[in-house]
């Protein structure tokens, strides 16, 4: 794992494969509520996007709102810490997807 660690400040770690950040994403969602927050709002993200697709654009701008909303309030009110989406954006939204698809195929408890 520390092998795909990209240099970085003292303190700061920066992951250089989602593989390896994927482990520090799930210590960051252990609260139950935390994880069940990002499901619905990964839920929503989905639906806002299909709906964006096929009924207005409009839809388009209610995904980030509803993801970042839901994921937020996950984070500050019951796991107590920062979003990882500040410091890896992309790896945190692939996160997102994965805890979202594993939860939904029942590799992960609900």
């Amino acid at each position: 794992m520390g092998q795909h660690r990209a240099e970085h400040a003292p303190g700061e770690e920066r992951y250089r494969t989602f593989a390896d950040f994927y482990p520090f994403y799930l210590s960051e969602h252990q609260s139950r509520t935390s994880r069940r927050l990002h499901v619905v709002g990964t839920s929503l993200v989905i639906v806002s996007l299909v709906m964006g697709l096929t009924i207005s654009p409009w839809f388009f701008l209610a995904a980030p709102l509803v993801g970042y909303g839901f994921a937020w309030v996950g984070h500050f009110v019951f796991e107590k810490n920062r979003p990882a989406t500040f410091t890896y954006p992309l790896y945190s939204l692939m996160g997102d997807f994965r805890l979202f698809f594993e939860t939904v195929a029942g590799r992960r408890p609900w």
